[in-house]
């Protein structure tokens, strides 16, 4: 690549990777986070740097698993960065199947490879944004310059359930947040259908009510709670099925049900999504780039999404699913979450609004990559001892 003006290389053009810098994050969060089959205590994260010799340094933070930070951190180190120093930034596609093959020993957790390839690719993204001097989602085709959002919360509480799920949705519309995305599965379908009822309620018609089981009840209890909320309106119902049939019970539930269907954060790859995608599964792909081997792979699963008309999202991360739900054509909601849930979105980001989100809405950075600037101060106190 040459500049025009001056028949020289743009720097994007040859800058490479001279190394990578890993920094381990991890905070209590003010309560327990308690869904149908998970209970988090702490917000765990990677900030990951890949650093350049033309200057740039390219960075992101993903990778929420505690007990898998480690071994995510040593992968990279050991494993990836030999492998990718000295490699061109802008031959993304390159380096990501390159780093595929720390996927393949047979016997490891692949989950660990996954996550350590999501890190770097992320950063990479956020090099090539730099170098090229623009945010990502305009590289990618700029679809939208704000995104609709919905907040993932309504987790359970041991007391004063439904009162407080009142209380949030309050938070949530003075915040800015015009739309939850309702934990369900842990209860009865005839008890969650209450809880949604009061969101509904509290919320009014305007407010956008998912709901998501994350895979905690089989076929017949989430057509059960299909028939008692069929008067809410929910945009969207997630993972309703247990995870051993899902494909086929979810598809029975999308056609039956007629409320769309959503799912994908539990797939590793895009294969997986292809498979929930033609077995009729799902309206919704929420593939987790940073589970599943980052933006490269996730961008991949969107324009895989498109040919059957099912739009895309990425599973909470923010701070990368915002600019990738605004970068393709078939992009909708992205998800956040409040600060108590999510602190290091809030105060991670130096350079985020005080008022982030303005009529559910979230208008993107302008600045290049994903247009973040970290709070030094912040990641020294997060910083795992």
């Amino acid at each position: 690549m040459t500049s025009s003006a001056t028949g020289t290389a743009s720097p994007l053009a040859d800058a490479r990777i001279t190394r990578i810098e890993t920094i381990p994050l991890k905070v209590p969060l003010e309560r327990a986070a308690t869904g149908s089959t998970l209970k988090l205590t702490h917000r765990c994260t990677i900030v990951t740097r890949v650093h350049t010799d033309a200057g740039v340094v390219g960075e992101c933070f993903n990778a929420n698993d505690d007990e898998l930070q480690a071994d995510i951190i040593r992968l990279i180190h050991d494993e990836l960065e030999p492998l990718l120093r000295g490699q061109r930034v802008a031959a993304i596609d390159d380096a990501w199947a390159a780093a595929r093959r720390s996927t393949e020993p047979f016997l490891r957790d692949r989950r660990v490879a996954l996550r350590a390839q999501a890190c770097v690719d992320s950063a990479m993204h956020d090099a090539v944004g730099k170098l090229a001097g623009a945010p990502l989602h305009l590289l990618w085709g700029g679809a939208r310059e704000r995104v609709p959002v919905v907040a993932l919360g309504g987790y359970y509480r041991q007391s004063g359930d439904l009162e407080a799920l009142a209380d949030e949705v309050a938070e949530l519309k003075a915040f800015g947040i015009h739309g939850l995305k309702l934990k369900i599965g842990g209860k009865t379908p005839a008890e969650d259908a209450l809880r949604a009822e009061a969101v509904r309620k509290a919320g009014g018609d305007a407010f956008t009510l998912a709901c998501d089981a994350n895979q905690g009840w089989t076929r017949e209890q989430a057509l059960e709670f299909v028939r008692r909320t069929r008067d809410l309106n929910l945009a969207w119902f997630e993972e309703p099925c247990r995870w051993d049939n899902d494909r086929a019970d979810m598809a029975v539930v999308r056609a039956v049900g007629g409320v769309p269907t959503a799912a994908g954060q539990s797939e590793l790859s895009r294969f997986g999504c292809r498979d929930l995608l033609t077995a009729g599964a799902i309206d919704i792909c929420n593939f987790d780039a940073s589970w599943g081997g980052g933006p490269t792979e996730w961008r991949r699963v969107a324009m895989m999404a498109s040919a059957f008309n099912v739009t895309a999202m990425q599973h909470l991360e923010p701070q990368i699913g915002l600019m990738m739900s605004a970068g393709v054509s078939n992009g909708r909601y992205a998800e956040v979450m409040l600060p108590w849930r999510d602190p290091f979105f809030y105060k991670l980001v130096a350079n985020q609004p005080e008022r982030p989100f303005v009529d559910g809405y979230y208008t993107l950075p302008t600045a290049p990559g994903w247009g973040m600037v970290f709070d030094t101060d912040y990641l020294e106190f997060a910083r795992r001892k």
